[in-house]
């Protein structure tokens, strides 16, 4: 048996070849690996109700899906993860029943990129019986594609419209080149945003009532460092799990931009000036090494008495905390 599950308590039992175990409890590479020690089973204590990914490592540090489970997660980035689940890990109640009969509609641009190189991409969402006239409120979406296709955010959209709970968006899925660059509190973003994106946009697809941005992870940190900084641009920021650990330029040893080691910047900055233009939802997972900055930005929002949700996954940092988050944080921004 790959995964024995007993209470909060859960067994992992190694396969031939792994010599250790990472997952959403090491959060990943971030923290050691939990060594096997003579082959026996490893067993860790979760929150109850958890979604927890994991993978294997063999005697080269190299990770491998566990060949005794066939629980895939919805990781689009490794193909390596396997999931178990403490108890039953809670749908939200749009994901239950049949889909919306009355969908919205996609249209696709691509454009040569001038402030980013390469060739750029974006899919608008239009809510069903969108009139591109009549003002209406715009989400530009970092990371569109896996926000549209593994999020399903347009599809949250589409349900939360048809059976009343909310009124429809136009939503932007923006697709990055170099996510990396472009996220980690880069400016140039915006330059983007407002020479490339939105003149293809807003006339042509939408009138615009109110602007927002949103995001996962470093897609959520972009968008509420840009929102929060531009007052006459945008009133409304979604993020999930915000990469919070960040600072202007700040990289590890290796060149890559430091997400662990580099503090809590924006927060600081927020401290000083609190974004009182904006609406705000946040959320995170439990399981995961951004929990904390999370929950100290969104105690900076309830003591500045910012209209604002935060909400907690008992997941890690990935797409099923977050595709899960996403109808919450749709209600609160159009709900009622």
């Amino acid at each position: 048996m790959a995964v024995f599950v007993q209470g909060i308590r859960v067994t992992f039992s190694p396969p031939p070849g792994a010599v250790a175990l990472v997952g959403d409890f090491t959060d990943w590479r971030k923290k050691p690996a939990l060594p096997v020690m003579e082959g026996q089973p490893i067993t860790l204590t979760l929150p109850r109700g958890a979604w927890v990914e994991y993978a294997w490592l063999d005697a080269a540090g190299v990770p491998f899906a566990d060949p005794d489970n066939p629980q895939r997660s919805l990781n689009p980035w490794w193909p390596y993860p396997r999931a178990a689940v403490v108890g039953e890990y809670a749908r939200h109640p749009l994901w239950q029943g049949p889909d919306a009969t009355q969908k919205g509609t996609t249209h696709r641009l691509s454009w040569p990129g001038s402030v980013f190189p390469g060739t750029r991409r974006a899919i608008v969402h239009t809510p069903h019986g969108h009139d591109p006239g009549v003002p209406t409120p715009v989400y530009y979406v970092q990371d569109g594609v896996a926000f549209y296709r593994t999020g399903r955010l347009g599809e949250v959209m589409d349900r939360a419209v048809e059976r009343g709970l909310a009124s429809g968006a136009v939503l932007v899925f923006v697709e990055p080149g170099d996510r990396s660059e472009e996220y980690y509190l880069n400016d140039r973003y915006l330059d983007f945003l407002q020479g490339e994106v939105f003149p293809r946009v807003e006339g042509e697809h939408v009138t615009v009532s109110e602007r927002g941005l949103w995001g996962a992870s470093l897609g959520g940190l972009i968008s509420l460092y840009l929102g929060s900084a531009h007052p006459d641009l945008f009133r409304r920021v979604v993020s999930h799990s915000g990469a919070f650990i960040a600072r202007p330029t700040a990289t590890d040893p290796d060149g890559t931009i430091n997400t662990t080691t580099a503090g809590e910047w924006l927060r600081g900055r927020l401290e000083g000036e609190p974004p009182r233009h904006l609406r705000l939802s946040l959320d995170t997972g439990v399981l995961e090494w951004l929990t904390g900055p999370n929950r100290r930005m969104a105690a900076l929002l309830a003591d500045a008495g910012l209209p604002h949700q935060y909400r907690e996954y008992p997941s890690g940092h990935n797409w099923v905390t977050w595709r899960e988050a996403l109808p919450e944080a749709f209600l609160y921004m159009q709900g009622g």
